[in-house]
């Protein structure tokens, strides 16, 4: 197992893992390594960098994860994103919309291993930090094992240094993406075995994977696990990720806690004329199984959202918990 590779990591998601939400994630663990959400090399390129690319140095450890194909381009949107501060540059070679494949990149591009690799090299060519892939099992009718395997070979010797795969096939046509992280059938056992012919090589596993014993039983195999939805969903999980997983103390004590600490941020950034639903919206998910969770959730979703909306809305929210009550595991 690798020593230095990160042994806990949460998704990039679409729309979900922004600049807001990772703040508020980094409030709960301080060895988590968060991803920002895809971003495509052209609209880097062409588009409102700071908008695209800008975050706060307290979310580190946090990693940039790119969408293209062309290796070219590749190169020029990782220079600039590791000028920006990123640890590691991360290519999407896993997400199955439609717009992804019309722009010929994301899970389509496990049908062109070599492209990747050409990709991959580029990148590690134009920056002096870490470049990894994030891919699949394979998509459609591919053979998994062949696929895997090619694409992991392709950029290992093009100097990928790591690779993250989520254990399911991706159907291009016929499911949605919704539906590709759902209905494909999971095969950890194939990326078990990946790990264990590249055994040197820092691999990580994504797909399915929601509580601490799933977490332990796959790092008996792989040198990392990422989580997506079960910690945008669930973010008090995150609480318990330093001192499960790297025998550190969280941060804060519990949910409370987090959000008086993410106070400040808030302000700032309603100050700067963002709407309070834009951070509030990373919250849904808080106080599963207390008394007051749907009061909370309506409350945000109603009040948070209206025009001129402040900070007394969420702390309105806060006030339907029952802080008498322990929260249910």
């Amino acid at each position: 197992m690798q020593a230095n590779f990160p042994r806990f990591t949460v998704a990039p998601m679409m729309d979900w893992t922004d600049r807001h939400c990772r703040f508020f994630h980094r409030l709960f663990t301080r060895h988590a390594v968060l991803y920002t959400e895809m971003v495509t090399s052209a609209a880097i390129k062409h588009g409102a960098r700071d908008r695209l690319l800008g975050f706060d140095d307290a979310e580190h450890p946090v990693i940039v994860q790119l969408g293209g194909s062309n290796p070219t381009e590749l190169a020029e949107a990782a220079k600039i994103a590791a000028d920006y501060g990123y640890q590691e540059i991360n290519l999407n070679v896993g997400c199955p919309s439609d717009r992804v494949q019309e722009g010929r990149f994301g899970a389509c591009l496990m049908q062109e291993p070599q492209l990747v690799a050409e990709c991959i090299g580029a990148m590690k060519a134009a920056v002096s930090i870490p470049v990894s892939v994030k891919c699949r099992i394979g998509v459609d009718d591919q053979d998994p094992e062949l696929a895997l395997n090619a694409l992991a070979d392709a950029v290992i010797a093009a100097g990928s240094d790591s690779i993250t795969v989520h254990a399911r096939k991706a159907w291009l046509k016929g499911l949605s993406p919704k539906e590709n992280r759902e209905v494909p059938p999971l095969d950890y056992p194939l990326v078990y075995a990946l790990k264990k012919r590249l055994s040197d090589y820092p691999i990580a596993i994504n797909g399915g994977i929601a509580t601490f014993t799933d977490i332990h039983a796959h790092l008996a195999h792989v040198d990392g696990v990422m989580i997506g939805r079960e910690a945008y969903h669930n973010p008090e999980m995150l609480l318990h990720i330093d001192p499960e997983l790297y025998g550190k103390e969280a941060p804060v004590a519990d949910a409370f806690a987090a959000l008086e600490a993410f106070y400040p941020y808030i302000e700032a950034r309603l100050a700067e004329g963002l709407a309070l639903h834009t951070m509030t919206r990373h919250l849904l998910g808080l106080f599963q199984g207390r008394p007051g969770a749907r009061a909370f959730r309506r409350h945000l979703a109603t009040e948070g959202v209206k025009r001129g909306a402040t900070l007394s809305v969420l702390r309105d929210a806060i006030a339907h918990i029952d802080r008498s009550i322990e929260q249910a595991a």
